[in-house]
């Protein structure tokens, strides 16, 4: 049994498929077939289901890759520990993102990266909650910047900042005057929203939940549409299509001619935003520098958390 036909199965279990998974460890499929089977045989156990069209983890396979999981944590952190008696932050540190924190965050937070750790360039990946998480848990993920809440996965979490909602209007609305906007107002407008699967789009329900359940003949919401993007939505928002609710991060710093942003009364809706990691991971330091990193950024309106 080595480390890298361990690298191999969990790399099938995460793709469910021999060819992805072979592609993402750089091997060809005959060699990583050959490579699972040998093991499978040294074990005198069937790890995987072969179906026509996926790859499923048997009962006892399951158990098999948790464990191979934690096996190749372990020796990513001995050769970690052998990195920290040169330099606690040498190497690379992989990052994971939402896509609503991503664009707003990640280029200050790069920079500042660069200027106070050269030694640690920050790898990213950008994608929904529930895949970074499961990234995280695989171990191709060290530590991700999200919005809570999100399942308990056992990981750490610290606290960086909490982001309040503001309300994107057309220029020329009438809303677009007022200096504070209530849910209820937004009751009978055209809602853009993102897409299933963005946990932002959760918290706008969660804010307002008329949005969740309009109807063309009933009170509540006119007419829903969902977008791929904050920016998206932003661009058909300025075109008069309708209004949106936002983040305050990705409110512009300087006035926008089509676009008008106003802040909810109080109680203002917020979200907060977290970094998690593994709690095997053992590189300590590289999670403080990030978050002095974080810190370092302007992140105008938000309230910082340092607890």
């Amino acid at each position: 049994m080595t480390l890298t036909e361990l690298r191999y199965i969990v790399a099938v279990a995460r793709e469910r498929h021999f060819g992805r998974a072979a592609e993402a460890c750089h091997v060809s499929q005959p060699t990583l077939s050959v490579a699972i089977k040998k093991l499978e045989e040294e074990l005198d156990v069937k790890i995987f289901e072969r179906g026509s069209s996926e790859v499923s983890l048997t009962p006892l396979g399951e158990s098999i890759v948790r464990q191979a999981q934690s096996v190749i944590e372990q020796a990513q952190g001995i050769r970690e520990i052998a990195k920290r008696g040169k330099d606690p932050l040498a190497g690379p540190l992989r990052l994971g993102i939402i896509y609503t924190i991503g664009p707003y965050l990640l280029p200050e937070l790069v920079r500042n990266a660069i200027e106070q750790t050269p030694q640690m360039p920050l790898m990213l990946q950008e994608n929904f909650t529930v895949k970074l998480l499961d990234m995280l848990r695989t171990g191709e993920l060290d530590c991700a910047v999200m919005a809570e809440p999100f399942p308990d996965t056992g990981l750490a979490v610290a606290p960086l900042y909490d982001e309040p909602f503001v309300v994107a209007v057309p220029a020329n609305h009438a809303l677009a005057q007022r200096e504070h906007i209530s849910p209820e107002e937004l009751k009978r407008e055209t809602m853009l929203l993102l897409g299933t699967g963005h946990c932002f789009r959760d918290h706008v329900l969660e804010v307002c939940p008329e949005y969740a359940r309009f109807s063309s003949d009933t009170e509540g919401i006119k007419k829903s549409f969902e977008g791929s993007s904050l920016e998206t939505i932003k661009h058909m928002v300025a075109s008069g299509m309708g209004v949106t609710v936002v983040p305050g991060l990705s409110v512009p710093k300087e006035p926008t001619a089509h676009l008008a942003y106003v802040p909810f009364t109080e109680p203002v809706p917020t979200r907060r935003v977290v970094l998690a990691w593994r709690r095997s991971f053992t590189r300590y330091e590289a999670i403080a520098a990030l978050r002095n990193a974080v810190y370092a950024c302007e992140l105008p309106g938000v309230t910082r958390l340092t607890a």
